[in-house]
């Protein structure tokens, strides 16, 4: 089992920045790939950003690509999602999976997920 636990998350004014952090522990051997995603209230769960286990691969979802950063180190077990140019639409509760294939997958397909850190951003 791996278990991911994310931090980071607050309130900002729009334009503000935050970084969030998911720490996994246990079987981490297991995890390849690291993402995140976010839902709003009401709305479903959005994909937001992928890397890949060297970090050499990294993906975005259009409505973040230019403002937000995905960031891995291995040795602290710790992936980060630095968020720039903050709006009051990326309010949302963000989480943190991990998934052992280095593929792109669906959000489904994730094998752990972690609890969720708050963003709210104001305008």
């Amino acid at each position: 089992q791996v278990q991911l636990v994310e931090s980071g998350g607050g309130l900002v004014q729009a334009g503000g920045s935050l970084r969030l952090s998911c720490a996994a522990s246990g079987r981490t051997f297991n995890i390849n790939t690291m993402g995140w995603f976010r839902q709003a209230p009401g709305k479903e769960r959005v994909f937001v950003a992928r890397i890949n286990w060297s970090g050499s691969s990294t993906l975005y979802a259009d409505s973040v690509k230019g403002r937000f950063t995905i960031s891995r180190d291995n040795a602290k077990n710790t992936v980060y999602l630095q968020m720039d140019s903050l709006k009051p639409e990326d309010t949302a509760v963000y989480y943190c999976a991990a998934v052992r294939t280095p593929f792109i997958v669906p959000a489904n397909d994730y094998d752990y997920w972690g609890q969720g850190t708050q963003v709210t951003v104001s305008s």
